[in-house]
């Protein structure tokens, strides 16, 4: 058999190599990629998370301001009602006639409420609100048939007092300060400084007193009476409130109704007050229910958050539009 030799090895095919930067760049596009899939999974995850924490802070603003007018629990047992009198008298204040009146009502209508106190706090205030609350008290007392207590703390002055003559007896501290029936309308003049300074007040008006009262401007004597007359008008009313609401047991004095305030003592012995007490006295001893149930609105937790929020919003936006370069 003849010998047979091997068939002939093919030539070896040269297989190009990859260049060296793309070797380096696959693996960089590779981490890259996971980076930024990583970025994009945490970016979600974050927005989820704060998209929670919004929907969050909006029920629970929700829950606060429809849970506002819910400030009282019902009860089956006899209470005396609560409804307190704090601070300035005034509009958009805790002791606004908006926000009382509404306590006033849901106190009066709760047939176990035996009787209701005011807890007056208070230096006075607008004499607007405080007629709306006078009226409104004597107004309630007849429909409900229900007696009302005002009880003095610390101070009851001006359009507190005004409030307070609505009630059927007030009870104070014989240290607490009751008075100041008397109207004022207080301001400053700065025209004398104006003259010093070289300053001219430019003030153009359509009709004679248009500019009354402008501190910058001289006061006419006419403009003066005027002024004083709406105030001797405004204390005449606030004198008939007060001589409707104390009738008999009021020992009127030349000074009784010139603005001068009196401590709980003297006030007593001048008909201004018919006793000293304090809430729990008032409740245990003349209402006979001890037990005190608070019908005054109360600003909640979300509320008051509320509230920054938009102030914060607010001052916010002003500063954005200050910093707003102006139109060209």
């Amino acid at each position: 058999m003849d010998d047979q030799l091997p068939p002939p090895m093919p030539d070896p095919v040269d297989v190009p190599a990859k260049p060296a930067t793309q070797a380096a760049v696959d693996p960089t596009l590779a981490l890259l990629a996971q980076e930024f899939l990583r970025d994009r999974r945490a970016e979600r995850r974050w927005r989820v998370f704060f998209r929670l924490i919004w929907l969050g802070v909006a029920v629970f603003l929700v829950y606060g301001i429809w849970a506002q007018g819910k400030h009282v629990s019902t009860t089956a047992a006899p209470h005396t009602a609560l409804v307190e009198v704090r601070g300035e008298i005034a509009a958009d204040t805790e002791a606004s006639a908006e926000l009382l009146l509404s306590a006033l009502r849901d106190a009066f209508k709760d047939e176990h409420a035996e009787a209701v106190v005011l807890r007056i706090n208070s230096p006075g205030g607008s004499p607007v609100q405080a007629g709306i609350l006078y009226d409104e008290i004597t107004r309630l007392k007849k429909l409900h048939g229900k007696k009302v207590y005002a009880v003095v703390e610390e101070i009851c002055a001006s359009g507190a007092y005004y409030i307070a003559a609505s009630a059927d007896e007030i009870y104070v501290d014989k240290a607490s300060l009751v008075g100041s029936i008397g109207v004022l309308m207080d301001g400053f003049g700065f025209t004398g400084v104006m003259e010093k300074l070289g300053v001219e007040r430019r003030l153009l008006t359509a009709g004679e007193n248009k500019g009354m009262l402008d501190p910058f401007s001289p006061l006419p004597a006419k403009q003066r009476a005027f002024a004083q007359s709406m105030l001797d008008q405004i204390h005449q009313q606030f004198i008939a409130v007060v001589r409707e609401g104390r009738g008999k047991r009021l020992k009127e004095t030349p000074e009784m109704f010139s603005g001068l305030f009196w401590n709980g003592e003297e006030a007593v012995k001048m008909g201004l007050a018919d006793d000293f007490g304090n809430l729990d006295y008032v409740a245990r001893e003349v209402v006979k229910a001890e037990e005190v149930l608070d019908y005054t609105p109360r600003d909640n937790v979300a509320e008051r958050l509320a509230k920054r929020f938009g102030a914060a919003i607010g001052s916010g936006a002003v500063k954005a539009l200050r910093e707003m370069s102006p139109i060209r």
